[in-house]
């Protein structure tokens, strides 16, 4: 995919069309890392937030009283 770089405002910068978004799942306000590299390359890493310790806990517990039952027919 080729893209142009295009003045925005007072600087300058790339549009990432519909598809492009899709393609990456990004969506506005997404942060990324940009980095550029021996040659030129610049790459784009979209930044994906883990989940704290607190919230995964809550969600195990929250998974463990709704199937409660089932759980207890596994063990």
């Amino acid at each position: 995919m080729t893209k142009t770089i295009t003045r925005i405002g007072n600087s300058q910068g790339v549009i990432f069309d519909s598809a492009l978004m899709e393609l990456a799942h990004l969506k506005l306000g997404d942060d990324v890392n940009v980095e550029v590299h021996e040659g030129g390359t610049i790459t784009l890493t979209p930044l994906r937030p883990h989940p704290s310790k607190p919230e995964i806990s809550r969600v195990i517990k929250a998974t463990m009283k709704d199937y409660a039952r089932t759980m207890k027919k596994l063990s």
